[in-house]
């Protein structure tokens, strides 16, 4: 099991942090640090992990807000058409739910 460096603690207030491990629960991890992280857990994760999981993240993973996924795709210049929460299936349903 791979643990996570102590610094990143703050991105995972609801789980127990010792108990994740980066190998298994790598999505999650790049999801949550591509929805919060700051230049240093940027940097962090930017090192540990491929563009082809960041990217695996953005094509299949909702758990991006729009706004987030929208700045991530300009950053590492990837096809918003890709982006699954950029969709407008996506879209329309969470308008549904959170209309503002």
């Amino acid at each position: 099991m791979n643990k996570l460096p102590r610094f990143l603690e703050r991105y995972f207030w609801d789980v127990e942090f010792e108990k994740i491990d980066s190998d298994a629960s790598s999505r999650d991890i790049l999801a949550r640090l591509l929805e919060y992280g700051d230049e240093r857990a940027i940097g962090w994760m930017k090192r540990n992990f491929t563009m082809h999981q960041i990217e695996d993240v953005l094509f299949h993973y909702r758990s991006v807000s729009p706004q987030s996924a929208n700045f991530w795709a300009l950053i590492f210049n990837i096809d918003k058409k890709k982006v699954l929460c950029l969709q407008k299936p996506y879209l329309e349903i969470r308008r549904r739910h959170w209309p503002y």
